[in-house]
């Protein structure tokens, strides 16, 4: 790291450091707004203050959709999907085709998908992916309920939806395998999603056509 740059960090932490605040109550605040992910703490700051602008029952009823949120969201037994009730609107939908099922990290992918419009399957989440870096491994993920699921012999095709990264690629090639003895298709997206990008952070066109162009899987390790 150059010096200038790690100079003008290490003053910004010492300014964080030794910022006062003129009351404790604002300084918890902040330090909690700070917590959330992409919020630093100047605005962290500014929520703080304006939340004193709201009324205290618009207050009351932003701190009583948190807690609800985080003490009665429910994941559905089915995909993993959270949902409201036992099982997710998606699994419970007759109109869509339960023979496929599309592989997934985590609700957000199911969200980029969905917002496509292109896909009428089901879903499975994993949970994350495979990063022994960060202390990940296959029993941390929802990867043996894909295979009870394969087992029931209802799932015709997975699609392997993961991000181009290699953590996904790693995740896909697990998933691969222990699927590799059942009788059924498993595709991957095609790579109009570039190299070590993030699922959801594709726009909607791309990620749609990535769906409907999928490749087999097998297909993808001859080519490599």
């Amino acid at each position: 790291m150059p010096f200038q740059l790690f100079y003008v960090l290490l003053q910004a932490k010492i300014r964080n450091m030794l910022q006062k605040y003129p009351s404790v109550l604002l300084e918890n605040t902040v330090n909690e707004f700070a917590k959330l992910p992409g919020v630093g703490r100047k605005s962290a700051l500014r929520l703080a203050l304006h939340s004193l602008k709201r009324t205290t029952d618009e207050i009351d009823l932003f701190a009583q959709t948190l807690i609800s949120f985080r003490n009665d969201i429910c994941f559905c037994r089915v995909c993993h999907n959270i949902c409201d009730a036992d099982i997710c609107n998606i699994c419970s939908d007759q109109t869509r085709d339960a023979s496929i099922v599309c592989v997934v990290e985590n609700i957000r992918e199911v969200m980029a998908i969905e917002n496509t419009g292109q896909f009428r399957g089901l879903y499975h989440v994993l949970g994350g992916i495979i990063s022994p870096m960060d202390g990940v491994g296959p029993s941390d993920l929802e990867i043996e309920s894909l295979v009870e699921r394969v087992d029931k012999g209802t799932v015709k095709e997975v699609i392997l939806a993961l991000s181009t990264t290699m953590e996904g690629d790693t995740t896909n090639f697990y998933i691969y395998r222990k699927l590799s003895a059942f009788d059924l298709k498993i595709s991957v997206i095609a790579r109009g999603v570039a190299v070590g990008d993030e699922i959801e952070y594709a726009d909607e066109i791309t990620l749609g056509r990535s769906i409907l162009n999928r490749v087999n899987f097998s297909d993808t390790l001859k080519l490599d």
